[in-house]
Order: structure tokens, then sequence, then C-alpha cells
């Protein structure tokens, strides 16, 4: 196969920052993507619907003219989250969904929530409405290893959690170990997950083999090889229950690159024809609609896009910079570490 014709797709997990950052990274996602699940952990965070709305007229204004995209908003669920304002921001369209971040979990999330408890009357006012939870499901217990964490949350919050509030949609974001993949596959609803494409094609030796290279270090951390192929094996079987969440996240080169580098990789700018060169690899190009395109519509009740993007196989490997250039500073593009065939016609 030489080319392949996918509805557009969409990002249901994207970090767009703010200000000259913003105005830096959206052209990439709004060329290739036509909505995208809009993270809300800004400083301040989005608490609120009158933060989400000014949020959003930002992002509009910077949108490059001619471009079509569509933020999807989130509210940071705090421990003092009001029910109200989330099923108002809910029903008036302006929110389609509520991110839980325990606190302390990834970059800019301290307020986000310690005690479920404290939260439980918005979750089960989200519960009674049919709104979606965005959960970074990792336990921040520095007993915990990193590597464990995720698993550790499934256990100790996340089942206790489905178990109390059953009819609560949850989407477990950047999933990313083999417990996870088959934690979302034993659930019979409610439950879904979001892949990254950087944890389709890294794992930890991509960041500790060789030196310790910070543009490899993302919050879920990359796990070991086996739970790198869980991953794909799942994206690639056209399961509805899992689908694309870039989970993008620039950051300028001296913030990466410094004795306490922050976590994340932006992914913008390459993912489409990463993703091919990944299912070409799994024999899975008959599904790559599923992943990128079909199933987070189906998730999140929203029609699949009408548009197309058709991405083409070269003979020469494809490439793109090595940095792009923000108002903030440089952000190093993601480097997939093997030749890519694939690019956007």
């Amino acid at each position: 196969m030489v080319e392949i014709t996918i509805p557009r797709p969409d990002d249901w997990h994207l970090h767009l920052r703010d200000g000259a950052m913003m105005e830096g990274v959206l052209p990439y996602s709004a060329r290739d993507f036509a909505r995208a699940i809009i993270m809300p952990n800004l400083v301040p965070p989005v608490v609120t619907a009158d933060d989400a709305r000014a949020y959003r007229d930002r992002i509009m204004a910077a949108l490059p003219e001619g471009l079509g995209f569509t933020p999807l908003m989130t509210l940071y669920l705090t421990e003092g989250t009001d029910p109200a304002d989330v099923a108002q921001a809910h029903a008036s369209g302006l929110v389609t969904a509520v991110k839980l971040y325990p606190a302390g979990a990834t970059t800019n999330s301290h307020s986000g929530v310690r005690d479920l408890d404290k939260v439980m009357p918005v979750l089960e006012k989200m519960a009674a409405i049919g709104m979606p939870l965005c959960i970074h499901g990792e336990v921040t217990d520095p007993e915990v290893d990193i590597f464990d964490r995720e698993a550790a949350f499934i256990d100790t919050v996340l089942e206790p959690l489905r178990r109390r509030l059953p009819e609560l949609q949850i989407t477990l974001e950047h999933v990313t170990t083999s417990n996870g993949v088959d934690y979302v596959m034993s659930a019979d609803a409610n439950l879904a997950a979001t892949i990254t494409t950087h944890h389709l094609m890294i794992n930890r030796n991509a960041i500790l083999a060789g030196g310790i290279k910070p543009h490899y270090y993302c919050l879920p951390v990359a796990k070991r090889e086996s739970h790198r192929l869980a991953l794909r094996k799942a994206a690639t079987s056209g399961d509805m229950r899992f689908f694309l969440g870039t989970d993008s996240a620039p950051h300028v080169d001296p913030l990466k690159e410094c004795a306490c580098g922050c976590a994340g990789i932006f992914t913008s700018i390459n993912t489409l024809s990463c993703l091919a060169q990944v299912f070409e690899q799994d024999d899975a190009l008959d599904n790559l609609a599923a992943f990128a395109s079909i199933n987070g519509p189906a998730w999140y009740g929203l029609p699949v896009n009408t548009e197309t993007v058709t991405l083409v196989r070269r003979d020469q490997p494809v490439t793109w910079p090595d940095k792009i250039n923000t108002g903030d500073g440089p952000v190093t593009v993601f480097d997939p570490l093997l030749p890519i065939h694939w690019e956007i016609a």
C-alpha cells in the first residue's frame, strides 16, 4: 500500500499551553486534527466555566486563518470545584469533560485531588448527567516505584471508584502498561483509554540507555518493552475502547535540559506519520482509522469528521525540523528513533 485515506483525526488529549507557547504549537495540531480535548493544567488552572470560556477564546484568537479546528474544553477538578458550575458548563456545550489530576502527579498538578471523597459530589453529578471524567491514572505516593504507579492507581483508586460509581464514564488517559490495557479490556462499560504516539514507539531505554535523554521523559514515564508491545496490540486491534490521545506536551528546551527537567514530549507535528508507520509495521493499516478517527468520537458521542486526510508512503524517509521556535523559546520535536516513510499528502 502506498497511500491510505482516513477521516480527519481528532486528538483526545492535548496540551496547548497558553500565550506565546500556544501560538507556536497550535498550528501543528490545527493542521492535522479537527478537534482536540484541551488539557486544563495552566497556571492558574482552568477550574470554572468562566475560565474555560476565556481559554477557548484565547485559543480561537490564536488559530491561524483558514484552519478548521475545534477545541473541546475541560475543567480541572479541585477539591473546591462546584458541581453546579460543572453541570451548567456541560449543559451549555462549553465543556466536554472534567480532568482529574492526583495532586503532584505531573506538570502543574499541585492543585489536583488529594482526597477523592472531597470531590465525590462533583463525580456523582457528572455520573447523573453523563459527563465524562478524564483521569491521569497514577498514584503519587513516594513509596510506590514510578514504574508501578499506574498499576497501583488501578488497584487502589480506579477500581474502587468504578465500583462506587459504575455509571460514571471514565477515560483512563495515556495508558502505559499491560495492566492498564488488560483492565480496560475487562470492563463491560463506561471505561476507555487513550494511548499516546510516543508510548507506542519508545520504551524506557529511550530515556535511560546510553545517557539520560530528557526529551523522552514524560509522565506517565515510558515502561519496559513488554508494556509497549501490549499498547501496540491494543491500539492496532481496532478495539473501540482505545483511541488516540497524543498527550503532546511542549516545554522549551531550557526547562527540559536541566537538573530537574519537565515531563512532556512534543508530538503534534509528526503524530500521523508516526502512527502510519506503527500500523504498517504491525500489518494493521486497516485499523488506523478506527484508532485515530472513529473510536474517539464514538466514545464522546460526537460524529466522525466528514473531511479526510490522505497519508502517502515515500521511498525515502520523511523529515521534520529538530526544533520549532516559539515566542517562549525552542521546543524539541519528538524523534521516533526509526525511519518514518509516511507523510500527509
